[in-house]
């Protein structure tokens, strides 16, 4: 399984996507995107749910921690059958988050990797996609990064995605 962490924008999606085509054998990606996606409408904005706040900070609720638990472990048994597993994760709350993620892997060998992307350069990127709200970026940037344990680190403020890709594919035993 690879973990790739980062905030919003920070190029996570497109570097999976490489993954996918750099690595010799088939791998699946999830992102929390498609959790949140899966969800509810009202869910979506619900303090039970998750919030997407005008400045662009994300409020998570029980519900959402609910659902977010039965989603890891889904894709973690998906791992544990022999598929290969790329998630695109942002971690809000740190390395409370990876220990989440850490609890349900159990024993599974698991390649963590922080992609980081200057502030700026992600906020010009959330501008660009035109669907996030304006604040994300720039607010996730660095605390999804706190405290957590990588493998390895990538760069996409002047890093293509295939680049990162190649070299997080480097680190696959």
């Amino acid at each position: 399984m690879i973990v790739l962490n980062g905030g919003s924008s920070s190029g996570k999606s497109g570097i999976a996507r490489c993954l996918q085509a750099v690595l010799p054998e088939p791998w699946l990606t999830f992102g929390v995107d498609t959790l949140v996606e899966a969800m509810p409408a009202s869910m979506r904005a619900s303090d039970a749910g998750i919030e997407f706040a005008p400045d662009g900070e994300v409020i998570v609720g029980p519900e959402f921690r609910t659902l977010e638990t039965a989603w890891i472990e889904g894709v973690v048994t998906m791992a544990r059958a022999g598929a290969g597993v790329i998630v695109d994760e942002v971690f809000l709350g740190g390395a409370a988050s990876q220990q989440r993620w850490q609890k349900a892997l159990g024993g599974l060998p698991v390649l963590w990797v922080g992609v980081r992307c200057e502030s700026a350069v992600a906020a010009a990127r959330e501008i660009a996609r035109g669907d996030r709200v304006a604040g994300m970026a720039a607010s996730q940037a660095d605390v999804v990064h706190e405290g957590v344990t990588y493998d390895v680190e990538v760069d996409t403020t002047r890093s293509e995605s295939m680049e990162c890709a190649r070299i997080i594919a480097a680190h696959i035993g």
